[in-house]
């Protein structure tokens, strides 16, 4: 049982970036389901507006840039406009995945990919928690990756940010210590939207984004520092570094670990990887 104040959901607001699609907007669905408002942040302000009206009633869309902290704090100030009533839940679920050898991605693309993943999520948080220990209460939730536990081939930059907001997560929650106010981070396996798409991951299990969704949802009220989906890919990645690396190593070239480089339609994976290069 959680020793933070409770939040119901029936009558919270719940903040999300990158909300127009894929996980976000799974994750605005299952909170919106529960009865929570649900504003959308997005860098595409058209999707994030026709999103929330689909959802309807309790929703709303906005304009977000999470890499601008004066966009981030536009977007917190103009949804609790809206709601009118302050901040409970903020889930920094904004993210890109460039793949490739790390030898042959561009500083532009290495720069986007610290800027959104990794200042984004400082940025929220930097935001939206103070107002959240004046009020005794609150919740954030930043959406990681199990890539910030286990180093994958072809997705060292993607690596390098994740473990920093897993790293980030882990302290930041041991500073709110006290106040009420909660930070967890969700560390999905490969996820079945846009992200990946085009990438064969091969035995690394794959999920919907209404399961990254639920575990979210359910980190309000269990509050856990960390919530891998599948849960049994954590406790293999945490284990992974007791393996000898000779092992290790062997474990990886039998299940193909390299299939961010060798494993990907280049057809399917090239209209994600224009899109990304543009912002």
């Amino acid at each position: 049982m959680s020793s933070y104040p409770q939040i119901d959901l029936t009558s919270a607001f719940v903040a999300i970036t990158g909300g127009a699609r894929g996980i976000g907007l799974a994750t605005a669905k299952a909170f919106h389901a529960a009865g929570a408002k649900v504003a959308l942040g997005d860098l595409d302000e058209a999707l994030a507006i026709e999103a929330a009206a689909e959802l309807g009633d309790r929703a709303s869309g906005h304009a977000l840039d999470v890499t601008d902290k004066a966009s981030y704090a536009n977007f917190l100030a103009a949804a609790e406009d809206w709601a009118g009533q302050p901040l409970d839940v903020l889930v920094n679920n904004a993210g890109v995945m460039p793949n490739g050898p790390f030898l042959e991605q561009s500083d532009h693309i290495d720069e986007l990919t610290i800027n959104v993943n990794v200042y984004g999520v400082i940025n929220g948080m930097r935001l939206a928690l103070p107002g959240m220990v004046e009020r005794g209460r609150g919740h954030v939730v930043n959406v990681a990756s199990l890539a910030g536990k286990f180093p994958l081939k072809g997705l060292a930059v993607y690596n390098a940010s994740k473990y920093a907001v897993v790293g980030l997560t882990a302290a930041t929650r041991l500073e709110m210590d006290g106040t009420g106010v909660s930070v967890s981070a969700v560390l999905p396996s490969a996820v079945r939207t846009e992200l990946s798409s085009g990438i064969d991951y091969g035995i690394l299990p794959a999920v919907d984004p209404e399961d990254i969704a639920a575990a979210v949802v359910r980190s309000v009220k269990t509050r856990s520092a960390e919530t891998a989906v599948p849960g049994y890919v954590g406790f293999a990645a945490n284990a992974a570094g007791f393996v000898p690396e000779k092992l290790m190593r062997a474990i990886r070239k039998a299940t193909h670990d390299d299939a961010a480089i060798n494993g990907v339609d280049d057809e399917v994976r090239r209209v994600y990887l224009d899109r990304i290069e543009k912002q």
